[in-house]
Parts: C-alpha cells; sequence; structure tokens
C-alpha cells in the first residue's frame, strides 16, 4: 500500500501543477483573445473551437466504422442544411458523420461537427422527428453548452480546489477525515455539473423547438420522439440507448415538451416519403444477412403495410445485395412506373443495370439523375463506379474529383479518388490522395508517410514539391493539435 503522506504531496503537486501550468496553446503563442462582449470566448473562441472539432473528428473516424451508404449520408446533409438555416447558429460550418451503429444516438460536438448513428432511423418514425433530434443537437452548438460547461467549471475550480486542499491537508495527517472531506467535495462539484447539464438540455429543447418551427417543420414531434424513446428503453435490459444516457428522458421533460409544442398553432405537416426509403436502407443494413431482410420485406408486403412502397424497394435492395439482378428489376418496376425520375428508385435501377454488366444504360441512367439533380453526391459517386468497370478512368476521375469543393473532407471520395489515380498510373495523385484519406481518419503516421512518397516523386517539380511541403506543415499542425485532445 502507498503510504498517506507521500500520495497525499503527490496528488497536491499534481493539482498545483494543473493550476500553474500554461497549456500547450498558450506555449506555442496561440492564446486567442476574448472577442468583446462574449463573456466564453475567454475559455474558448468560435475559431478554436472549430479547429478543434476538426481534431477530433479525425481521431473519432479512426475508431468508428464509417456509413459508405451515400444516399443516407446524402439525405442526412440536406436535411441538416435545411435545419441548420433556420438555427441560431452563428458559425454554419457543419461536418456530418454517419456512423454504422444499431443504438439510438445522435450528437454534437464544438466546431460544427454532427454525428448520427444508422441506427436512429430505426426508432424515428418520421423525418419530423428525426429533424427534432438534428434540431436539438443544433441547439448544443448554437448555445455553446460546451464552452459555458468550461467557463461554469473553471467558476467551480476555486471552492472545488480549496476543498480538495483542505481535504489533502488533513490526509497528510494520516485520518480518514481527509479522504471524506476529498469525496465529500468531489460529490459536490459532481451535482453543480449535473444541474448545469440539466440546463442545457432544457435550453437545448426549448431552442430546438423554436428551430422547428422556423424551418416549418411539426414541433410535437419532439415530445413523439421524447414518448419513443421513453418505451424503447423498457425493452432494452438495463442499459439504455448512448442517447439517453446523455440526454435523460423524464417524464417531466416530456410534460415540458408537449406544453411547449401546444402553444403554437396545429397545422398539417406533410411527411416525407424519402424519409422511409433511407429508413428501409437502415433496416437492411441492420438484418442479419440479406435473405433474412428479404423475406422480411416480402412478409411486409403481403401482409397489411403503411408504406407498401418502402417494402418493395427494400426487397429489391436485397436482393441486389445477394446478386440477385434479374429478380431485382422485376420488384423494381413497378416503383418505376409509379414514380418517374425518383432519385432512390433510378439509382437503384442503374445499380441493378451495373451489375447485370448493361454499363452503357447504367450510365446513360445515371446521367439523366445528374441532369435531374445538378451536383447529386451518391449520383456522381455512382457514376464514377460504372465509369471505372468501364475502364473509362480519366472521366471516372473527373467526375470524382468535381466533388471535393464540397466533399472534400468525405473520406470515401479520396479512397476512390486514390484507386483510380494508380489505374491511370498518376503515382504522385495516389500518394496526395492516400494522405488525404489518412489525415481525414486521423492516421497521421501513414498520412505523413504517403506526402514523404509524393515529396520524392515531385523531387523535380518545384510547384508540386512546395504544395507538398505545404502539407506536410499542415499536418504537423493538425497532430499537434490533436496531442492537446
Amino acid at each position: 500500500m502507498i503510504p498517506l503522506r507521500p500520495l497525499a504531496m503527490t496528488l497536491l503537486a499534481f493539482m498545483l501543477t494543473a493550476i500553474t501550468l500554461p497549456t500547450a496553446a498558450q506555449q506555442n503563442g496561440q492564446l486567442m483573445l476574448p472577442e468583446l462582449g462574449d463573456a466564453i470566448s475567454g475559455m474558448s473562441s468560435r475559431e478554436q473551437e472549430y479547429i478543434l472539432g476538426q481534431t477530433w473528428l479525425r481521431i473519432y473516424r479512426s475508431r468508428v466504422p464509417e456509413s459508405r451508404d451515400d444516399l443516407m449520408y446524402d439525405y442526412l446533409e440536406k436535411l441538416l442544411e435545411r435545419i441548420s438555416s433556420h438555427s441560431a447558429l452563428e458559425d454554419k460550418r457543419l461536418e456530418l458523420i454517419v456512423v454504422v451503429n444499431p443504438t439510438l444516438n445522435a450528437f454534437a460536438v464544438p466546431g460544427g461537427i454532427v454525428g448520427v448513428h444508422t441506427g436512429i432511423f430505426l426508432f424515428a418514425d418520421n423525418e419530423q422527428q428525426l429533424a427534432g433530434v438534428l434540431s436539438h443537437e443544433l441547439a448544443h452548438l448554437s448555445q455553446r453548452h460546451w464552452a459555458r460547461s468550461m467557463e461554469k467549471a473553471q467558476q467551480n475550480s476555486i471552492p472545488t480546489m480549496a476543498g480538495m486542499l483542505a481535504g489533502l491537508a488533513l490526509l497528510a495527517t494520516g485520518t480518514d477525515a481527509g479522504m471524506a472531506a476529498i469525496m465529500a467535495t468531489q460529490a459536490a462539484n459532481m451535482e453543480s455539473r449535473l444541474r448545469f447539464s440539466r440546463e442545457n438540455e432544457a435550453e437545448a429543447d426549448r431552442v430546438g423547438m423554436q428551430t422547428m418551427v422556423n424551418a416549418d417543420m411539426n414541433p410535437r414531434a419532439i415530445p413523439d420522439m421524447f414518448e419513443g424513446m421513453q418505451r424503447a428503453t423498457r425493452y432494452m435490459g438495463d442499459r439504455p440507448p448512448e442517447f439517453l444516457l446523455s440526454h435523460p428522458v423524464t417524464e417531466k421533460r416530456i410534460a415540458d415538451s408537449l406544453n411547449r409544442a401546444e402553444q403554437y398553432p396545429a397545422k398539417q405537416y406533410v411527411n416525407n416519403p424519402d424519409y422511409q426509403l433511407i429508413k428501409t436502407r437502415a433496416r437492411l443494413a441492420q438484418a442479419e444477412n440479406a435473405s433474412v431482410a428479404a423475406r422480411m420485406f416480402q412478409n411486409e408486403m403481403r401482409g397489411e403495410n403503411n408504406e407498401p412502397d418502402a417494402s418493395r424497394y427494400g426487397l429489391a435492395l436485397a436482393q441486389m445485395a445477394q446478386r440477385q439482378f434479374n429478380e431485382a428489376e422485376i420488384s423494381l418496376k413497378p416503383l418505376l412506373e409509379k414514380h418517374p425520375d425518383n432519385l432512390y428508385f433510378d439509382l437503384a435501377q442503374a445499380g441493378i443495370l451495373q451489375g447485370q454488366q448493361k454499363y452503357d444504360q447504367a450510365l446513360k441512367l445515371v446521367q439523366k439523375v445528374q441532369t435531374n439533380n445538378p451536383h447529386n453526391f451518391p449520383a456522381t459517386m455512382l457514376a464514377a463506379n460504372i465509369l471505372e468497370n468501364m475502364k473509362q478512368y480519366a472521366p471516372a476521375i473527373k467526375q470524382l474529383e468535381s466533388l471535393l469543393g464540397k466533399y472534400g473532407t468525405h473520406p470515401a471520395v479520396w479512397y476512390d479518388l486514390a484507386e483510380l489515380r494508380g489505374l491511370v498510373g498518376d503515382t504522385g495523385g495516389v500518394h496526395m490522395a492516400r494522405a488525404e484519406y489518412f489525415m481525414l481518419n486521423g492516421i497521421f503516421d501513414k498520412a505523413r508517410q504517403q506526402l514523404t512518397y509524393a515529396l520524392q516523386f515531385y523531387q523535380n517539380n518545384k510547384l508540386e514539391s512546395a504544395r507538398v511541403r505545404e502539407r506536410l506543415r499542415e499536418l504537423a499542425a493538425i497532430e499537434n493539435q490533436a496531442l492537446e485532445i
């Protein structure tokens, strides 16, 4: 057992060090002056939060499986754009990450990072409910709850530190009273932080609901979602969903939300049918396998069904996943006839044609989709893939490079681009694309390795060499930021 006196002195030294040592940012001369009129910017400026969020996202991506469902990503991004345009966010630079996880969860991280688990579609009945969750998360960002929590922690630091130091003084005498004093101080501090967290949740509920109203979406969807979450916890054993661990739903919170929603005039809201199609994709992804999913969708089509088109779409997707392309074409045909020029059904048909190796027809259909939906992310990704199968590598590269302006922070674009550049013998371009992919995924050692290879390849090209050296400097800065988290 470690003697109490040395332990007490070690803890005291650690606490005093925590008080007196400057942060790494201060040591590097990066201390930001507070903005006038902003009480919390002295703790963390918006630009600092943005940099922190981007760095955190890179680290997070290195630890979680990110969805490659381009249609789901596109749907969520468009919904997020619609909501954020009506929110109180001043800095609308948002970065979406879709995580392959069956649990009910969504989160927001300072710097505009919004995360969604694919499992959330299994719990939200319609787009309005999902929008309510996203509005709540955007409210956490717009109200800068993270920075305010830091400020609160700083305010609590002096009384907390005094209590801890008093406890350490008693602990040094060898009595049990010292440890009791430390534990009591910690408990009081935790209770204070918990109260502040509840205040944040209440404020996010209020601000999020106002965002829903501003966006002409149903405010009553928020209490409806809360009630659904509460019901879901009854069937999940001892551990509730991740979202409810950080966003606890109580009867009082549901009642407050419902009362607030009732203050707005009742009106009819049109449900977006695209939501059910995305939900179908999520259900397929969470199924045991494609064969099980196909039987599930077939059973739904035979029985009473409020969403027959979604079930038929799911059956076609499940058949495609089993490479039963002829059967999938038969399943999808009624939807194509019923809903001409539908993005989801046309892209599914293009995927079927590609599976049947009818590449010319598949490309023609995707090009029609692109004409109807300019700069569409999933259509462009599919067009590049079809062109690759046709061995038309240069046009495929152009398709992906056209996405870099808006989707340059999406790892999948760089991954596919690296593969295509390799097929045309663009060695330097391969290394640069791989470096970007590794940087976005927080794999910094491999990113540096790829940039080093690129520098060697471009040693006789002054312009490209300068560009690579600049990227190496930026990588070093990103790594330093990551070390501070």
